[in-house]
């Protein structure tokens, strides 16, 4: 099985750098990886179409997002220097994310036909194939989350060694902040009859990485909570936006993160190619309608349960976020809780086992998907 999930991991690897549409311009992962080597928490240049940048005196500037994935990118970018771009982290972690949901499948049930349907999906059904061939700040940054979500989630239903699944939720935490509350699934996971130990050595994981945005975000900004994002506003000009005129974050988005999740279309067109995806979203179902299957994991089941709170939990922060996640194929605030979700539907097809309805809705799934990454890297047909 580890020789097949290796060439899942080198095929996959190998596809989304043929589809990737080359080097991402928006490299502030990159340029943050090579000032960290320098020891530096803030980069020196500000081209003008990096605009999410903040600025901190004189030939300063910090970078908004959580910094795992240039951390990540720091023995890279020490061997390879320039030549390791930052779009090969996000086909690495990608092909990472496929490999961790073959095994996790396994882990379910040994199917071998159930692990090369999870693989698939995994790899091109959804849009994790658009955003590991982009590569882009916004995107590695869910990638990056992704990965070590889902292998947290293998290492929680495997081994179950509590460090470990700290140091994985640690490190998601440190790529996309809100996905530590997903932490009450892995509890679940965790539990037995030594709770007391394994908790603590499962927060220890976690701890590293608090403490390092803890010291990050301090030095920074004089605040120990990461503020980058509510600064961000300001520097763009943007706090009297639709988009934030409630703030960077209110419940009151909620309403449109719901119709940008479950109720966008593509855009279609009089004119050749008549029919191409919109920047500003396209619905989780038409991106992923093999998603279906999660309604029918087995409920009964309490890990059904708490995978379930875990994705609401998400979604209900990124929800209430200003803004959709434009520009992007799909809705890619989405992917955040992604790992339960693929979790959720692997469960149900287990549960039945693989049926034409699987396979048809598989084949949709990555129909769609292809047609999305091909038509934006490949052609640039798409727009707003």
């Amino acid at each position: 099985m580890k020789k097949v999930v290796f060439l899942a991991f080198v095929i996959t690897f190998i596809i989304y750098f043929i589809t990737s549409a080359g080097k991402t311009p928006f490299d502030y992962f990159t340029r943050l990886s090579d000032s960290f080597l320098q020891g530096k928490i803030y980069i020196t240049e500000n081209p003008p179409w990096l605009t999410e940048l903040i600025p901190a005196g004189p030939g300063r500037f910090y970078v908004v997002y959580p910094p795992m994935p240039a951390i990540l990118a720091m023995p890279f970018r020490f061997i390879f220097g320039e030549k390791f771009q930052q779009q090969y982290l996000a086909h690495l972690l990608g092909a990472g994310i496929v490999a961790l949901t073959m095994l996790t499948a396994w882990v379910v049930k040994r199917d071998k036909k159930l692990v090369f349907w999870s693989g698939i999906l995994a790899a091109f059904g959804n849009i994790i194939w658009f955003l590991s061939s982009v590569g882009s700040s916004w995107y590695l940054g869910q990638v990056t989350a992704a990965f070590f979500l889902g292998f947290a989630l293998l290492e929680s239903l495997t081994k179950k060694r509590p460090f470990i699944v700290g140091l994985m939720l640690g490190a998601a935490f440190l790529s996309r902040i809100h996905t530590i509350i997903s932490f009450p699934v892995f509890l679940y996971l965790l539990r037995d009859k030594n709770w007391f130990k394994k908790y603590t050595l499962f927060g220890l994981g976690t701890l590293p990485f608090i403490a390092f945005d803890f010291v990050y975000n301090y030095l920074r900004f004089g605040v120990i909570w990461d503020k980058a994002y509510f600064v961000l506003p300001k520097v763009l000009n943007e706090v009297n936006q639709p988009w934030f005129s409630k703030g960077v974050a209110n419940i009151a988005y909620i309403p449109d993160n719901i119709r940008a999740a479950f109720w966008t279309f593509p855009k279609i067109l009089t004119t050749f190619p008549y029919i191409e995806p919109s920047w500003y979203s396209l619905a989780i179902w038409i991106t992923t309608p093999v998603f279906i299957f999660a309604f029918f994991a087995p409920f009964k089941e309490a890990l059904v349960k708490f995978l379930w709170l875990a994705v609401f939990s998400i979604f209900f922060i990124v929800a209430s976020h200003g803004g959709t996640g434009w520009a992007q194929f799909g809705y890619r605030f989405a992917v955040d809780f992604y790992p339960f979700l693929v979790l959720l539907v692997i469960k149900s097809v287990a549960k039945t086992g693989l049926k034409p309805i699987h396979w048809t809705l598989l084949f949709i799934s990555v129909l769609v998907n292809f047609w999305g990454v091909v038509w934006i890297n490949k052609f640039g047909w798409v727009s707003f």
